[in-house]
């Protein structure tokens, strides 16, 4: 009797993803944010909180595009034509970023590369928004194969996914660096994580409208009975972050600067925003399920033979605890706040 390891290998790979949209989403905020934040100290301060960690975040990207290519070859084929020319922007985005990020240190010409930071962090932001919204939106596939253009993601629903998307990465960099950093920095980032908190909601409300009005299927998900008294937490818990991170955010510039509460509130909205960005998997994972081409290919359409799928999840079960660690160990060692001269204390 064999076991299905399709549901195992959708686990792995949704992990792999949310893991890239946690930790390359808010080093890729803190990118975006140097373009509201031009003196050359706080610029430097901004750097180097995500210095010792951004390297490897890109780690989980891999394991996701080359699991969904060797686990799932059929939405790999059909995924790719439709958003290549975003993926090739994102790419492009995160070359640049990355060229940039290490060029700044030694260039006599920082203002150059710093823009290059800010603008390929942007490009690569909006470029995975993009995808997002074409994938949510669904596909269409005829004889299994990619039944559109590689245009079909200039559409309002991708786009304004884009924009979206720029909304809650801002609100994880910004919310990182109310966390790692203290001081006039510090303050204008709550300020900024404000702003983007409410960009975010807009989003939410936006895809949350969008898919059951667009989808007869996501919201016979969604609001048919038993199933909305079982997905009633998912907004109500939205709504409760929502309003705590707020709540964070106004409180922690009042609170004395050796207050025992201060460093619950700098680590407050960082934590509500890894929430929200939770949730908003969670649902989408509820709405497409078990698709992983919607409206119409489901995991086990697209899976790989078996042999293939035992053969690799071996070296995944011995790789992903590696990964795991590694990433609990750098963010631990690199903990506290990040003072001149990119000090972690």
């Amino acid at each position: 009797m064999s076991i299905d390891l399709v549901p195992l290998w959708a686990a792995i790979l949704a992990l792999a993803v949310f893991m890239y949209v946690l930790l390359d989403g808010f080093d890729l905020g803190v990118g975006m944010l140097f373009a509201l934040r031009r003196a050359p100290e706080d610029r430097d301060t901004m750097v180097a909180t995500v210095a010792p960690v951004w390297d490897f975040n890109e780690t989980w990207l891999i394991l996701g595009g080359g699991g969904l290519m060797a686990m799932f070859p059929l939405a790999f084929a059909i995924l790719i034509p439709a958003v290549y020319f975003p993926i090739l922007l994102m790419l492009l985005g995160l070359l640049f970023r990355g060229v940039a990020f290490e060029f700044r240190e030694v260039s006599t010409r920082r203002r150059i590369w710093d823009n290059g930071f800010w603008l390929g962090s942007l490009l690569a932001t909006f470029a995975q928004g993009t995808v997002l919204g074409t994938y949510v939106e669904g596909l269409p596939v005829r004889d299994r194969a990619f039944a559109g253009t590689s245009w079909d993601w200039i559409g309002g629903f991708p786009l304004l996914t884009g924009l979206g998307l720029v909304a809650g990465y801002s609100l994880l960099g910004a919310t990182w660096l109310v966390m790692k950093t203290e001081g006039e920095l510090q303050r204008w980032a709550r300020g900024v994580a404000r702003a983007a908190l409410l960009g975010m909601l807009a989003f939410i409300v936006m895809v949350s409208v969008w898919t059951p009005w667009s989808q007869p299927a996501i919201a016979e998900r969604w609001f048919s009975w038993p199933n909305l008294a079982w997905l009633a937490p998912v907004p109500v818990l939205t709504a409760s972050l929502s309003l705590l991170a707020w709540r964070a955010l106004v409180a922690g510039d009042r609170a004395a600067a050796d207050a025992p509460t201060r460093r619950g509130l700098d680590v407050a909205p960082f934590a509500c925003a890894m929430g929200l960005f939770t949730l908003s998997f969670a649902g989408l994972a509820i709405s497409l399920w078990p698709n992983v081409v919607p409206p119409s290919v489901t995991l086990w359409d697209a899976a790989a033979p078996v042999r293939s799928q035992t053969f690799l999840v071996v070296g995944t079960m011995f790789l992903l605890p590696v990964i795991l660690g590694y990433v609990f160990w750098s963010y631990w060692v690199f903990r506290g706040k990040v003072r001149a001269g990119g000090y972690h204390a």
